[in-house]
């Protein structure tokens, strides 16, 4: 259809579903970050709407991501805004020159070769990865569960229900299914706080501002680029992985990276936070098994106008935290499960083998990975690797790290 050529087009009312699922499952996430940090919730659901459109311009409108607000910048947000008296804006400046490192990174990858970038991450240190994501995610859909679990278990078990026995455009449509569910009996045990959508304006400006740049902030937030960069190319991987295509390879992780870097800059320039892919749209992805980038840049246009459209956005915000949690549950199993069938694949095409290198490369990143989220805090300290008093590398950034200089140590040690 000429349609599938347009970078936005709406094909059928479906359409419109499948793209407010993927809103629906960034959605929390997106405007937690903003919450937790004092940023202006309406302009980081304009600046993720309008940095996931950049990033499908930069990329081609090939890779069907969508990106929102990035989780790693919380804690360097914060220490910069206390030390400014409360002034965000210099939290921005920190942001937008990390954004810009992006930017440079990207340049600088271009020059690395497919073929090298491949040798860098075998499956035995991708399928691990994506694992990781996947597993360190779980913990924190179950904690959003906790608060109900009976409407976390009705929104579980009917996304479940519909992905094991419904067929055709109800399959596609489990997600958003579920949610409505969840919300239809959380309304009928008076769970849903209506207030919220009440006090809302119809029609309100998001509160944009401008940055302001200091040495200090710059200095703070700035390394944050170590961690995220990683954790970019393990969604990008993860990404690929459940659509059946190479993103490394084309358009090219240069491309994603700068699309990433540009989404983030921009958010900086009008009060967002930072931006980054998002592993919940994955999820969709993978259950939906709908991979049509032009539903996530429709789900962008949606965000746009929801940062104008107060009453929409309070009714969002007023799905209750468990059933959140309850859809989330499934949306990150199937993350982890991805990456175990990568490996799974791997070994099945003879791509690897079980041998030394493999076996010891794949464990380091699980357990380097999953101890923030696993181990007590005391042996957890111990896989983290800190960068300066407010940085600290640890979880699916050091794991990608270690497993790409053991995988390049065991080369060398192999070569003849």
């Amino acid at each position: 259809m000429e349609t599938e050529n347009r970078f936005i087009a709406i094909n059928s009312g479906k359409d419109i579903i499948l793209a407010l699922q993927h809103l629906i499952a960034m959605f929390g996430a997106t405007v937690l970050v903003p919450m937790l940090t004092g940023l202006n919730p309406s302009v980081a659901l304009f600046s993720a709407g309008i940095g996931t459109l950049l990033f499908h311009l930069v990329t081609g409108g090939t890779v069907p991501v969508f990106l929102g607000s990035s989780f790693a910048f919380i804690a360097v947000i914060n220490i910069v805004k206390e030390a400014n008296g409360g002034d965000l804006a210099y939290a921005q400046g920190g942001i937008l020159v990390a954004g810009l490192l992006y930017v440079l990174a990207s340049f600088a990858v271009k020059k690395i070769k497919y073929e090298t970038i491949k040798k860098i991450l075998p499956s035995y240190v991708v399928g691990p990865m994506i694992m990781v994501i996947g597993l360190t995610l779980v913990p924190t859909a179950y904690g959003m569960a906790q608060g109900n679990l009976i409407l976390a278990s009705v929104t579980l078990l009917t996304a479940l229900g519909i992905n094991l026995f419904g067929k055709g455009m109800l399959k596609q449509m489990s997600i958003i299914t579920a949610v409505t569910v969840g919300y239809i009996v959380s309304l009928l045990m008076n769970q849903v706080d209506t207030t919220i959508i009440t006090s809302a304006a119809l029609l309100e400006m998001p509160a944009f501002t401008l940055p302001k740049f200091s040495v200090n902030a710059i200095l703070t937030i700035a390394p944050v680029v170590l961690a995220v960069f990683m954790e970019h190319v393990g969604d990008i991987t993860t990404n690929g992985q459940v659509v059946g295509k190479d993103f490394i390879k084309k358009p090219g992780l240069h491309r994603t990276l700068l699309g990433d870097g540009l989404a983030t800059a921009f958010a900086a320039l009008i009060g967002g936070p930072a931006n980054t892919t998002y592993g919940e749209n994955t999820g969709v992805l993978a259950i939906t098994k709908n991979y049509s980038p032009q539903l996530l840049r429709l789900a962008a246009v949606f965000a746009v106008v929801l940062a104008f459209v107060g009453k929409l956005g309070g009714t969002l915000r007023s799905i209750p935290t468990p059933v959140m949690g309850g859809i989330s549950i499934i949306l990150f199993s199937m993350i982890a499960l991805i990456g175990l069938k990568t490996i799974k694949k791997a070994y099945e095409d003879k791509e690897v083998k079980v041998e030394l290198k493999t076996v010891v490369t794949a464990a380091a990143i699980l357990i380097i990975g999953l101890a923030p989220t696993y181990l007590p805090t005391e042996i957890a300290s111990l896989f983290s690797v800190k960068i300066t008093e407010a940085i600290s590398l640890s979880g699916l950034s050091l794991a990608a790290i270690a497993g790409i200089i053991l995988n390049t140590l065991f080369g060398f040690a192999t070569r003849k």
